[in-house]
């Protein structure tokens, strides 16, 4: 197996003293996860961040072997991880798009709305500006997996209105695609909205 493609780093773990096992998306791989040597070191730790766009090799010399990586850093995510809210949204985008897509699908239109969603919070003037294109994206995500059933959000929505959608989405997503694991990835989830109508609040 080899892949040469731009993706977009969903997950990243530890893995024995110096490695991490990373989960990539991209356009016409889907999802693949694979082993980064040397990942806890001064060079690639930067690169290990959930959100950046990476050029990435990705090979195994057999079906049954966990593939390894090498990635170059094409968009970085970093500079927004010390905000709260595009922190969340990017931490929570990530997380359930790495715990709920099976590996080696292509999925082109989430590839493409995941990178809409990341610039859209990395780059709208506040969350107003983004809380929206997430609501689409979790929208999508579910039709793409099979639950094609939740209307997307209009083009334009009360701010109420929406945060009450994202709480109807959530409740969707962990009895539908996280059933299993809900705990472990809606935490995520909840530190957004939470942050989201803290926003609300203050005005």
């Amino acid at each position: 197996m080899l892949i040469r493609a731009p993706a977009i780093l969903c997950a990243s773990r530890p893995h024995g003293e110096h490695g991490a096992i990373v989960r990539l998306l991209t356009a016409e791989h889907g999802l693949a996860a694979a082993y980064v040597a040397g990942a806890r070191g001064r060079e690639l730790r930067p690169l290990l961040i959930p959100g950046n766009l990476l050029a990435v090799e990705v090979r195994a010399r057999t079906a049954t072997q966990l593939p390894s990586a090498r990635l170059e850093l094409v968009t970085s995510r970093g500079p927004w991880l010390s905000e709260p809210l595009p922190s969340a949204g990017i931490g929570w985008a990530c997380a359930l798009t790495a715990a709920t897509l099976p590996e080696g699908h292509s999925y082109p239109p989430l590839y493409q709305g995941l990178g809409a969603l990341l610039d859209a919070i990395c780059h709208a003037p506040s969350a107003r500006g983004w809380a929206r294109v997430l609501a689409g994206y979790e929208v999508l995500l579910l039709r793409e997996i099979g639950y094609g059933a939740t209307p997307a959000p209009p083009p334009h929505e009360e701010w109420q209105d929406l945060l009450a959608r994202l709480e109807r989405q959530g409740k969707a997503i962990g009895n539908r695609l996280l059933a299993e694991r809900a705990g472990d990835v809606m935490g995520a989830r909840a530190i957004l909205l939470d942050r989201l109508k803290r926003m609300n609040e203050t005005g």
